[in-house]
């Protein structure tokens, strides 16, 4: 068995496996600073949205790797839970904090290979490791459900006082993510940050260039990141210090939670392969109209051909080997939600190499 001290092998294999993961560390004491609404849209003006990956693109290791613990330990924090699939929170023994997503949802493998591929190539995603499994001392039965009867019925109190974290739970095929290196930059009312905010980042003030701006928003339709609400995206401050009362030295734009993706149902090959990625090819618009919710965030935009050649550049750099292990890494060959029979990872390989050449095919985009 793996007890806590397996956090120090799991650090270790989260740094080999995603590339750039290298730059994250246990994040800050304090995760979230809160500003005003006018300090938050000066921070987006400023912000940046990739960095060159520390580990070259095509030597980056996108799948499962060896040294990932077979088996954590971890205590069982209380607090509200977000979103529908299943997930709890704990604490590893050197006080780091990671959430953790359980059962069959098809979220888990895809925001694994989401957010694998993401760090690879240079744009911002919290780090999610799938482990076998995870004892966790203090969980319920039910800790997603149990949490979500406990915030409902206002008995937290009552529930922290019953507690017993003598006693463990098992999970299996957890994934288990760490939070990308930064204070979130917050308001009072606003967390995270809507797609059409993109329009507000100002190169001549510091921020992100037009190409690297639009590369974003093709990599969110590349992935069919349909659910695009605010709080699934992250404003971070990656500046090691930040003094109180002044800008943040160095903010960032990342995709927060990318779970509902490649399909636009999660994991669903027909679906991901029928996505459309361009409204216009001639115009060179994008949208996501026609998937979930209307495209929620993402509004109908025309991007750069700088932007365009940009990304593609970026997913040309990967090998069919990498793609393979992406996709055999994040258990895509498995069988989730027990639809039908598990689809072979050529065929996920197939579609990403289709769906690249439909960025990269055709003339050039006119100017924006």
């Amino acid at each position: 068995m793996a007890g806590f001290g397996a956090v120090s092998v799991l650090a270790c294999s989260v740094v080999a496996v995603h590339g750039q993961r290298a730059e994250v560390r246990n994040p800050p004491h304090e995760q979230t600073r809160l500003v005003s609404r006018e300090e938050r849209a000066d921070a987006i003006a400023r912000a940046h949205v990739w960095r060159a990956p520390r580990v070259p693109i095509p030597r980056a290791s996108l799948g499962s790797h060896p040294d990932t613990p077979a088996e954590l330990t971890c205590r069982f924090k209380i607090g509200p839970l977000s979103g529908t699939t299943p997930k709890f929170r704990c604490t590893l023994d050197d006080g780091t904090e990671i959430r953790v997503k359980y059962g069959a949802a098809p979220e888990i493998p895809a925001e694994s290979a989401a957010t694998r591929l993401l760090s690879a190539l240079g744009f911002g995603a919290d780090s999610v490791t799938l482990v076998e499994r995870l004892r966790c001392y203090g969980c319920p039965r039910e800790p997603f459900l149990t949490m979500k009867v406990v915030e409902s019925t206002g008995t937290r109190a009552m529930y922290e006082r019953v507690n017993d974290d003598r006693v463990f739970q098992q999970f299996t095929s957890v994934a288990v993510e760490r939070r990308y290196d930064g204070q979130a930059i917050e308001t009072e009312h606003e967390k995270g940050w809507a797609f059409v905010e993109l329009a507000s980042v100002n190169p001549p003030k510091g921020g992100a260039s037009r190409a690297h701006v639009d590369a974003l928003r093709l990599m969110a339709v590349f992935l069919a990141h349909w659910d695009n609400k605010a709080e699934n995206q992250r404003l971070v401050c990656r500046a090691a210090n930040w003094p109180k009362g002044s800008p943040c030295p160095e903010p960032f734009l990342l995709l927060q939670d990318v779970g509902a993706t490649f399909g636009p149902r999660k994991v669903n090959l027909p679906a991901w392969e029928k996505a459309r990625l361009w409204d216009d090819r001639a115009r060179c618009t994008v949208s996501m109209r026609a998937m979930p919710y209307g495209g929620a965030t993402f509004g109908s935009v025309r991007v750069s051909e700088r932007g365009r050649r940009f990304i593609v550049d970026l997913l040309l750099q990967l090998t069919d080997a990498q793609l393979a292990d992406l996709f055999t890494g994040a258990r895509f060959d498995k069988h989730w939600r027990g639809r039908g029979r598990p689809t072979p990872v050529s065929e996920w390989v197939r579609v990403f190499k289709q769906r690249l050449r439909a960025l990269s095919d055709g003339p050039p985009c006119p100017p924006a």
